[in-house]
């Protein structure tokens, strides 16, 4: 574990958070997301060297913070905390399972309907005067969430503790330096975007932004999800757990409940790929498929920003501005880890 306070980060997001959002952060139905991590099961394998576990609940509260500390408005702050009620453990490494890796959206069906379920919300949503379906879907509001390269609370805030967890890319400090330069501006459309106010702030979020992304784009992060995938989809053939399991368990219970079900062995392709998992330490790239390994190759999502920047007549996107940033998303987007990424199979 680290010395990342999410006390003091999310202080830092917001300085007046907001008494109302309290009630709503206690529902069960977001408290689950506390044993639900933001990098995708990476936590639980020695291939990543995780400095801390940082929680979709934590996520959540952190983009409602962003979204209140620059809106003011309820239902949007509301909808943003709610915008990963869906998702269930190991996060993404679902969507890998269902094939869904480049868009990574395929459990967010869920949400409308999970939203429309919860009765102890119905009760907070009525005694503020809101509807369901005013905070039901958020990326009906720009500044939570809006297509990639722009820059939205959603992205802007699992970018910071996912680069402080994965490689220290943040301090405590040095989110503070860049939130502090983070302004509400107008796009090329007249929508509501986050961007920065000098060209400075820009460039420096922008490169930190694609660091983090690119470890994203390697092997290791593609062969982790794939594999927790494969994990969970043989878990639940073998009836190990169920995909309702996924939703009312911890990862960790989850992960302990593996490891019972690997200890028992009635299930060798289950254990052998859930054995790997769990001792994997480095991977080999190839440009083929190796014998007795476990190896992928695909693509996946590339999460990147072209931020804006606060300029005499308005707003413009740093790739705009600055050479040297517009190299760097050309480099990011052009990027290609080897072919294949492979790990011997644990016996």
């Amino acid at each position: 574990m680290g010395d990342f306070s999410i006390v003091g980060y999310h202080s830092i997001l917001c300085k007046d958070r907001p008494p109302f959002l309290d009630a709503y952060v206690s529902l069960l139905s977001l408290q689950r997301l506390g044993g639900v991590g933001l990098l995708c099961g990476t936590d639980w394998t020695p291939l990543f060297h995780n400095k801390f576990f940082y929680s979709r609940l934590n996520h959540s509260i952190g983009t409602a913070l962003i979204v209140w500390n620059f809106t003011h408005d309820k239902k949007q702050t509301i909808s943003a905390l709610f915008h990963d009620i869906a998702t269930p453990a190991f996060s993404h490494a679902v969507d890998f399972l269902n094939g869904d890796r480049m868009r990574q959206e395929s459990t967010e069906a869920l949400t409308r309907c999970m939203i429309n379920e919860d009765m102890e919300l119905s009760e907070l949503l009525f005694r503020d005067g809101i509807y369901k379906y005013e905070i039901d879907d958020y990326h009906r509001f720009p500044v939570a969430d809006n297509e990639i390269p722009g820059l939205s609370a959603d992205r802007l805030e699992y970018m910071y503790p996912s680069g402080a967890a994965l490689c220290g890319e943040w301090t405590l400090e040095e989110i503070e330096k860049s939130y502090s330069s983070v302004v509400l501006l107008k796009n090329e459309r007249g929508v509501d975007e986050l961007g920065f106010d000098s060209e400075a702030a820009a460039v420096d979020y922008t490169r930190r932004f694609l660091d983090v992304s690119l470890i994203l784009q390697r092997g290791e992060d593609k062969l982790a999800m794939q594999l927790m995938g494969d994990i969970i989809g043989e878990a639940v053939k073998c009836g190990y757990v169920d995909e309702q399991d996924l939703y009312s368990m911890d990862e960790q219970s989850l992960v302990a409940r593996f490891e019972d079900c690997a200890d028992m062995n009635d299930n060798e392709p289950f254990s052998r790929l859930f054995r790997t998992f769990r001792c994997m330490t480095e991977l080999v790239r190839s440009d083929r498929k190796l014998n007795g390994c476990y190896c992928v190759s695909f693509d996946v999502k590339r999460r990147y920003v072209d931020p804006l920047v606060r300029v005499k007549d308005g707003a413009r996107r740093i790739s705009q501005l600055n050479d040297g940033a517009g190299r760097l998303i050309k480099d990011f987007l052009a990027f290609q880890d080897s072919p294949w990424a492979c790990v011997k199979y644990a016996f």
